[in-house]
């Protein structure tokens, strides 16, 4: 019978009992009354009948009202579901076992009916061998026998026309003798007697040779037959088998410790097991032979196998040897294969978002390089539920992400290193949300008198002078201004952020080129546009710059909490004071790339940044 056929039946007997105890259950849980439903340790059905088969139909006899029968009633039943569900599930497990060991027989059957076809095959070719063989040796002999033949009837039939020569020559003298003797001529008897006497004289002296000229036996010569011996013999000797070629790596092949490796051989060599071979490929692995990585190896009988315990994201090098009871092959070419890599990690303080995008930074986590990164992420909802539905973006070439998102949503995002083993876990997820524009700063580019708290929402600036030492910087770090970069999405749509300023702090908020230079005051080149804050003894006064140069404004109530709006579309750049819903100033400017959020500290203090708040509706008007 076929395997898939006892398969299949293994498998429809299987339903048909799950199906069967379905039924008994839904019976035992209707008619409750009359049965209870057990489950005993090794997970069989059974009924055992009640004590009193006829309950009171007002439970008086029970000692329990209706309504307290009713709720027991709810209580075993909900109880009988959940031991229902509980057997079912482990119903369907065990199938899920049978199924897979029915695969596993599977493969095994095909690897014995492979092995069987290749002996097969041998058993025909030898067998063929020693026939052709044969057919040579009788031809060969044939032919010398045929040889022989043709030279001994060549030999008897010269000698027999010698011996009929003789015989006429015999006759004619014996007839001419009886003519003489008949003659009555006496003349002619005395003429020709002499003459006749005479032959008859030569003829007597001549030998004729009675004996066989040739052996009426035929030579029978002992045929050499040492290579159909041998053949014979080989018939029951399997012959050694041909080097595997081991396969290249099939994608989605591996896990994070396993590798799945196949291979193939011809299909004239009968094997009975496999030995599989491998051991990690170290970049750094000096060239003495005794630091080179153990060795390891596996015995199996199929055509693949799945090594186990490996390395996350690390090359192996693999080859492998076939075995029968003749010997062992020469080994494979090796091949290299690749673990899944480790997940990556998500710098949480390098991403950044807006109501249309969230920009998403990571790193790999891995010595060895990947393919790509899967970014994928899911909306949650207002209760906490996650979606089930979650969306990636595949084939990420570095370890960042532009992702479009809808406004006023929160997000949950993680990402997947992937290399030709597969894709790794999720990385930790994160939560994005889409309220507000969200930055961290650009701590790479602060001045050296700045100092950030840990949240990276405030800076300070002391008062203590710093050694010429630490004031050392590179080109990327402000040296002249007290300033600090934000780090916004690049994003060309609305920005909002808000700055929390105290009156005794002088200051400069507004947005920088990433190239601006660092060796000036924000707002006095053309890289920047500045609000700035300035203490004089007898008043406040408030600048908004760029270039160097600022419109002559007035501002009565100082603001404590200052809006920032950035609208790229329109190429504006507005300063509100938040707690009057005040205008202040808009710089009208189209910027030719994207801008920075800037931070500067004209004199000791600190100021708190707010982001990822949803921008107020009057400063989009």
């Amino acid at each position: 019978m076929d395997l898939y056929e006892i398969r299949g039946g293994m498998l429809d007997v299987i339903a048909e009992e799950s199906e069967h105890q379905e039924l008994s259950r839904e019976s035992t849980t209707m008619d409750r009354a009359d049965a209870r439903f057990s489950v005993n340790t090794n997970e069989s059905l059974c009924f055992d009948p009640c004590e009193d088969s006829s309950p009171s139909p007002t439970g008086a006899e029970d000692g329990f009202d209706d309504d307290d029968d009713g709720g027991d009633d709810v209580f075993r039943e909900g109880e009988t579901e959940n031991e229902i569900i509980s057997i079912r599930n482990q119903l369907q497990g065990k199938v899920t076992e049978m199924e897979n060991f029915a695969g596993h027989l599977e493969e095994i059957f095909l690897t014995v009916e492979e092995n069987f076809g290749r002996q097969e095959q041998h058993l025909e070719q030898h067998y063929n061998d020693v026939l052709q063989t044969l057919s040579q040796r009788y031809d060969e002999r044939a032919a010398g026998l045929g040889e022989e033949k043709k030279n001994k009837l060549e030999a008897l039939y010269g000698q027999l026309l010698a011996c009929g020569r003789a015989l006429d020559a015999s006759k004619e003298l014996i007839e001419t003798a009886q003519e003489i003797y008949r003659s009555q001529d006496k003349r002619l008897f005395l003429k020709t007697v002499m003459p006749t006497i005479k032959r008859i004289e030569e003829f007597a002296k001549e030998e004729v040779d009675l004996s066989l000229s040739t052996s009426l036996e035929f030579s029978t010569p002992l045929a050499d037959l040492s290579d159909v011996k041998t053949m014979m013999d080989s018939i029951n000797v399997v012959p050694a088998p041909s080097a595997p070629v081991i396969n290249p790596q099939m994608p989605n092949s591996a896990t994070q410790t396993s590798l799945r490796v196949c291979w193939s051989l011809f299909s004239d060599d009968t094997v009975e097991y496999y030995e599989l071979y491998y051991r990690p490929v170290l970049e750094d692995t000096p060239a003495d032979s005794t630091c080179a990585p153990q060795v390891s190896k596996v015995k199996v009988r199929e055509t693949h196998c799945t090594v186990k315990d490996l390395l996350p994201n690390a090359q192996y090098e693999l080859w492998v040897t076939a075995t029968n009871t003749t010997g062992i092959s020469p080994a494979s070419e090796k091949a290299l294969y690749m673990t899944v890599p480790s997940p990556p990690v998500i710098k949480q303080r390098e991403c950044t978002s807006c109501p249309e995008a969230a920009l998403i930074r990571w790193e790999s986590g891995n010595t060895n390089p990947v393919d790509s990164y899967t970014v994928e992420f899911s909306e949650r909802g207002t209760d906490g539920t996650e979606s089930t539905i979650t969306e990636s973006i595949v084939a990420v070439p570095t370890c960042q992400c532009l992702i479009q998102l809808q406004p006023g949503r929160c997000y949950l995002v993680s990402v997947r290193a992937v290399n030709i083993g597969g894709p790794s876990d999720k990385s930790e997820v994160i939560t994005i949300s889409t309220t507000g524009t969200f930055f961290y700063l650009l701590e790479d580019t602060a001045h050296p008198c700045l100092s950030i708290s840990e949240d990276g929402f405030t800076i300070f600036y002391g008062d203590e002078e710093l050694p010429i030492s630490a004031m050392a910087s590179d080109d990327n770090t402000f040296t002249r201004c007290v300033a600090v970069l934000g780090d916004l999405i690049p994003v060309r749509g609305r920005h909002y952020w808000e700055v929390e300023v105290d009156d005794g702090t002088e200051f400069r908020i507004g947005v920088a080129y990433e190239d601006t230079e660092k060796n000036s005051y924000l707002g006095a080149n053309s890289t920047s546009w500045c609000m700035r804050h300035i203490l004089s003894p007898t008043r406040h006064k408030y600048e908004f710059l760029h270039s160097g140069w600022s419109p002559d404004l007035r501002i009565t109530v100082n603001p404590v909490r200052i809006g920032v709006a950035l609208d790229y579309n329109r190429g504006t750049l507005s300063f509100f004071n938040v707690n009057l819903e005040q205008h202040l100033h808009t710089f009208q400017c189209n910027f030719r790339n994207y801008v920075h959020p800037c931070f500067s500290l004209d004199n000791p203090g600190a100021l708190t940044i707010h982001n990822g708040i949803e921008a107020p509706e009057y400063t989009f008007i």
